[in-house]
């Protein structure tokens, strides 16, 4: 019965509502931001490089910020949530991701505003935020049981999406590919999480500033190399993504063939899933930057959301076509294999080095959201506490089968989205004016000019 009840909420959170109002609700942040979201890509990118060194209060940088909100983001949906949507909604999939995180780039950027503008500084002299703030500071106390459900739904998600789900998938990659044992897998990969949690935000952003551009530079030079080896057949790929966008793709090998709206429906969910836009998760890290401006701070953050889709998720999708595993038996991770092992020499040993610094970098990120949401609900007595569970839930992770936590993780994190969701719409007439406000500023149009030019 509790099985069927996860199920019907879960075809309710990821079903065509929510799905729409994710998606709606980005449509409407970017007319409100007239575009502002795509056009200032250029500045966003040269926000970034500069924001190695913060100005003004917070933890971390505004550089390490972003590293640590993609460390949670890009993992192993990259490699088999891509693959799980054109493996059922064929290659028209990729094209509806694109398309998501085009409006996705607004949310994230909205949410990353309203968690530096309505952030406080917490029990411990530290900047803290993210939408239980935002909620409760610029919707009211009134609104307080918004703030309160989504800080629920956040302290309990991440043991499921980015704890034990994570570390089951290392342990098995590793015993799989290297016959190392999960015990082995499990104490040593507890004992690494363990380490970076002790020195909190700081620590992690560091590690995250150092392993996501590793990672993703690896992944990225090993999907472009099968793309050179693949050159010739980029071009026609590209032409039935469009096609198959509007058309669905016919049934072919292994492949049951596949209806526009199943398409539109794979791509939408994966990518919101990827990225995370809207979900209410990445304002946490962005609440800890450095930083005087909520807009400078947004624009970095919606980088994440044009890097982990736009980007990874482009180049694995387009693997999956190019090299047409996408038409075989093998669904998701396995099908991200099959383009790896035929494409590159030692193909499966590098898609594995991906996963498990994905996966590795995915706990480190979750963790901290998880502490924050549990601190908003029950005060700074509780971050020790949940840092040990933390570690106890990467090591069992290894030792379950977790069908069921898949399930409950799923239901949690979508459920994460509805208050986050309230508080966007609500709360857009302040984003849209703090918008307004700092590109008005002389000093901002000139460098926006100059670098336009």
């Amino acid at each position: 019965m509790f099985e069927q009840l996860i199920d019907t909420v879960n075809n309710l959170v990821w079903g065509p509502i929510m799905l729409t109002l994710l998606l709606g609700t980005g449509i409407y942040l970017s007319i409100g931001l007239r575009g502002m979201s795509i056009i200032r890509i250029p500045y966003a990118f040269k926000q970034l490089f500069k924001g190695r060194q913060g100005s003004g209060e917070g933890e971390i940088s505004p550089f390490n910020a972003l590293m640590t909100a993609l460390s949670s983001t890009v993992g192993t949906g990259n490699i088999a949530g891509v693959a799980t949507a054109i493996g059922i909604g064929g290659p028209g999939a990729l094209f509806w991701m694109w398309c998501t995180a085009l409006v996705g780039l607004a949310t994230k950027y909205s949410e990353a505003v309203l968690a530096v503008n309505y952030r406080e500084t917490g029990a411990q002299g530290k900047k803290i935020g993210g939408p239980m703030y935002y909620i409760k500071n610029g919707l009211g106390k009134r609104w307080m049981p918004l703030a309160i459900m989504f800080s629920i739904f956040g302290s309990l998600a991440g043991f499921g999406l980015a704890n034990t789900v994570q570390s089951n998938t290392v342990s098995q990659v590793l015993a799989t590919n290297y016959n190392i044992p999960t015990l082995i897998s499990g104490i040593v990969m507890a004992s690494l999480v363990a380490v970076v949690l002790l020195g909190g935000i700081k620590r992690i952003a560091e590690v995250a500033g150092k392993l996501v551009p590793l990672m993703a530079l690896i992944y990225i030079l090993s999907t472009m190399a099968i793309l050179l080896f693949h050159i010739t057949e980029i071009p026609s790929a590209l032409v039935l993504i469009v096609d198959s966008a509007f058309n669905g793709a016919a049934a072919t090998g292994g492949f049951a063939g596949s209806t526009l709206i199943l398409a539109l429906r794979m791509g939408v969910a994966r990518g919101i899933f990827s990225n995370e836009s809207g979900l209410g998760s990445a304002p946490i890290a962005h609440a800890a930057a450095e930083t005087n401006s909520p807009v400078r701070q947004g624009t970095i953050a919606m980088l994440g959301t044009f890097i982990d889709t736009l980007i990874i998720c482009t180049m694995t999708g387009l693997v999956l076509v190019v090299t047409d595993v996408w038409t075989g038996e093998a669904q998701g991770a396995a099908m991200t294999l099959g383009a790896f092992n035929s494409s590159l020499p030692y193909g499966a040993n590098i898609l594995a080095v991906c996963i498990v610094l994905f996966a590795f970098t995915t706990m480190l990120g979750w963790s901290y959201y998880g502490e924050r949401c549990a601190e908003f609900l029950v005060g700074p007595k509780i971050i020790v506490p949940y840092r040990i569970i933390w570690v106890v839930g990467v090591f069992l992770g290894t030792q379950m089968t977790l069908d069921m936590v898949w399930k409950l993780s799923d239901a949690l994190n979508g459920l994460m989205a509805i208050p986050n969701l309230i508080a966007l719409i609500f709360l857009s007439p302040v984003v849209f004016k703090l918008t307004r406000t700092y590109f008005a500023q002389p000093e901002i149009r000139a460098e926006t000019v100059d670098h336009e030019r």
